[in-house]
């Protein structure tokens, strides 16, 4: 990999970019957070304070066409997303975009038509596959740790209920499938490698236009798969495959450090109990290193538009139930 860093510049002064991705640009190997476009004195200050020799341009037009940047991360709300990343590719700058990287597939079958037009790297932010705790489990999964996968069970919780959230505003794409749909059925696909075979029900519960419950379950390939998400409970996650000889479970999915510790626990019929423990990883690091080696020196990205595609056809496929 080259000694010059990836100098990125963030669209928008979120809170989300402020207090994980604007931290962890700065502390990766090999990135540079070089500038922010907000119009607001306030919020960039709170940006300077991580980086001081931050530029800070006021729009979103100008930090494009700053010859300097080389990778855009893109925290805009869920209904920017498309717009902004290709904006961002015909301007010659690799993209990083937060999930939901599309509102649905057609969406996102956009975005990779103009990913490949550009020739450049573009990628949705779903930063838990670059964890060694997914990672290992995928690994444990494929080696027949748990013998036969037959079920998986998912599960995303939080409480909000503040009308200025945008996850909490139907017209920018909120609701909880978008916001964290995403994390409990991406995480199947990632770990096992298979793709739906249809949808057996789902429910959704509605709210001003948006979803704030829904629980779904899935036929895969051998196994069955059943996932909720809730923005009107109180918070958990949990993560759990259970097989013919064990049952992993993974405690803290989805929040690493942040929710509780990363561990992978497999537990045996016989009531021993394996578990490794992951601590001090800040995922949101790992992701942006890995999105610097993979625009540098073309190292395979964990998680390309077509698999930010797979999981929101899922998606797609809830959100039609409600």
């Amino acid at each position: 990999m080259s000694d010059t860093p990836v100098r990125w510049g963030i669209l928008g002064a979120a809170n989300f970019a402020r207090e994980f991705m604007a931290p962890a640009i700065h502390a990766a190997k090999g990135a540079e957070l070089t500038a922010l476009a907000t119009s607001s004195v306030e919020k960039a200050a709170g940006f300077r304070a991580i980086s001081s020799g931050l530029k800070v341009h006021q729009d979103y037009e100008a930090l494009l066409a700053d010859p300097e940047i080389d990778a855009v991360y893109v925290p805009l709300p869920n209904h920017m997303h498309v717009d902004w990343s290709i904006k961002a590719l015909e301007a010659g700058k690799a993209v990083l975009c937060e999930k939901p990287v599309g509102m649905d597939v057609a969406e996102i079958d956009t975005l990779i038509a103009a990913r490949d037009r550009a020739g450049l790297l573009a990628a949705e932010a779903y930063m838990i596959v670059q964890h060694p705790q997914w990672q290992r489990a995928r690994q444990l999964l494929r080696e027949g740790a748990i013998g036969d996968l037959r079920h998986v069970s998912a599960a995303f919780s939080y409480f909000n209920d503040d009308a200025n959230n945008i996850r909490n505003q139907a017209d920018v794409g909120g609701g909880g499938l978008r916001d964290i749909g995403v994390y409990v059925m991406g995480g199947v696909r990632f770990v096992t490698g298979l793709e739906p075979e249809g949808l057996d029900y789902a429910r959704v519960e509605m709210q001003d236009g948006y979803d704030v419950f829904a629980d779904m379950s899935f036929r895969f390939p051998g196994f069955t798969y059943q996932g909720y998400t809730a923005i009107r409970m109180a918070p958990h996650q949990s993560y759990v495959f259970h097989g013919t000889k064990a049952v992993m479970s993974l405690n803290c999915p989805f929040n690493a450090t942040v929710f509780d510790q990363a561990e992978v626990k497999i537990s045996y019929p016989d009531q021993t109990i394996r578990v490794e423990r992951f601590p001090g990883l800040n995922q949101y690091v790992l992701q942006v290193e890995a999105f610097g080696r993979s625009l540098m020196d073309g190292t395979a990205y964990a998680w390309p538009l077509e698999q930010a595609r797979g999981t929101q056809k899922m998606i797609d496929m809830v959100l039609a139930e409600a």
